[in-house]
């Protein structure tokens, strides 16, 4: 969206310092650091309850912190909300619009709010609901409303875009299409902050990530730098249906890492997939187990996080 000068890449659009927020006796953040460069989309990552909305709530001046700093675009919430408001983009976890209204009336309606930014025309055009300007929101599919809520967080062109679980619940074309719209924002030097629990989603779209955990940030870099760091290539999956398998057999093979057991199901982190698979069978073979399933992907960040905490992102 034309007009705005950004930041210099190597300034930074948000620092979040010894953040602190409890409920009651519960602690959502705890301690957590962060900071984000201007122009690169950062990932906050974890399961449900890690304290990434809490965290993105205070970020953006919606929920107050028990304690630490929070700089936003060089601006503090305590003195700087209206101009804070006029430079922020914000599409919250589950956005509720006006259902009576149409996408028209909904995207003038928030641009009312900004000093600058494009018109409802150009912002209908931009997340291609050109064929539902005229529609009601309650007619909406979920991929639309999604996509109406990212275009009403963009109508302000905003320096700094939240991004709060924009594609939960969403089919995978859905998915894939709001994906398309964040990287172009992204090409365009715009600065996002994405909560998501889909490692893909990380993957594809985030230049860096931290992954938080009980309200801490128990690692960050680069989503390869991440995955480099548990020393695993790949991981190979298997079943042996009903049959006993002796798992310190297959932990004494070259080259593995870790070995457990899920959903009655052997996952094996290995370094090397050519030499393990072969092993592998000759091994089962030895023990005299037949094998029913064999599946292998490589290591993404959901192996990085149960490497290090023992459970899923998607765990609740």
């Amino acid at each position: 969206m034309p007009g705005l000068v950004r930041a210099s890449p190597t300034q930074a659009a948000l620092r979040v310092r010894n953040l602190r927020k409890t409920y009651n006796d519960v602690v959502a953040v705890d301690g957590l650091d962060l900071e984000i460069c201007s122009g690169e989309c950062f990932g906050l990552l974890g399961p449900n309850g890690a304290g990434k909305t809490t965290t993105i709530e205070i970020c953006e001046g919606l929920t107050e912190a028990d304690s630490g700093e929070v700089d936003v675009l060089g601006l503090r919430w305590s003195s700087d909300a209206p101009a804070l408001r006029q430079r922020l983009g914000i599409q919250l976890q589950e956005t509720q619009l006006a259902e009576k209204l149409t996408v028209s009336e909904t995207l003038r309606l928030f641009r009312s709010f900004f000093h600058q930014g494009p018109g409802a025309e150009e912002a209908i055009r931009v997340v291609q609901l050109e064929e539902k300007r005229d529609a009601r929101v309650g007619a909406l599919s979920g991929g639309q409303k999604q996509r109406l809520a990212l275009a009403c967080a963009l109508v302000g062109d905003p320096d700094l875009l939240f991004l709060d679980e924009p594609t939960t619940g969403l089919d995978p074309q859905a998915r894939r299409q709001l994906w398309d719209l964040i990287e172009e924002f992204k090409a365009a030097g715009r600065t996002i902050l994405l909560t998501t629990h889909y490692m893909d989603e990380a993957e594809k779209l985030c230049d860096r990530v931290a992954i938080m955990d009980h309200g801490k940030t128990i690692a960050q870099g680069t989503p390869r730098e991440l995955i480099a760091s548990i020393g695993v290539e790949h991981v190979v999956e298997f079943s042996a249906g009903n049959a006993a398998v002796d798992l310190s057999g297959i932990r004494a093979m070259a080259g593995i890492r870790d070995v457990r057991t899920e959903n009655g199901n052997v996952l094996l982190q290995v370094t090397e997939l050519h030499k393990a698979v072969p092993a592998l069978l000759d091994e089962l073979t030895r023990q005299g187990v037949p094998l029913t399933e064999l599946r292998t992907h490589s290591a993404t960040l959901e192996d990085v996080f149960v490497h290090l905490t023992g459970r899923h992102l998607r765990d609740e």
